[in-house]
């Protein structure tokens, strides 16, 4: 599964951003965006941030590419024992878009249930 750091990386190549540059526009310490993105800390908490962020890379509000940004920073602030489980792992994004009012599909609504079941 792509990390935070990761995704957020192949977005700022994407979009031809060099590190130093894209910490300029955030005022984010460039060595400690570099260990973000190498997963050695984790990504920022704050919204207002993670939005600046969205905003610098082109990603639009509500895309998926938006939604992966958001999913990505909230995983890593799940307790690690839960995160140690791949299934559960594999099945947070259904989870978070269920949170924002997304409706699943049928098939990702039976294999959460039967997630939860076996747990």
């Amino acid at each position: 599964m792509l990390t935070f750091g990761e995704f957020i990386k192949q977005l700022r190549h994407q979009n031809r951003i060099t590190l130093r540059e894209f910490c300029r526009r955030t005022g984010i310490d460039p060595s400690n965006w570099s260990k973000i993105e190498r997963g050695i800390l984790p990504p920022p908490k704050s919204r207002m941030l993670l939005e600046e962020i969205a905003k610098i890379l082109n990603v639009k509000k509500n895309s998926d590419n938006w939604y992966t940004l958001m999913d990505l920073a909230a995983i890593t602030h799940i307790p690690k024992e839960l995160l140690s489980n791949q299934s559960i792992v594999e099945k947070l994004p259904v989870f978070f878009r269920t949170l924002r009012g997304q409706k699943p599909t049928e098939e990702e609504l039976e294999n959460l249930i039967k997630l939860i079941k076996e747990s």
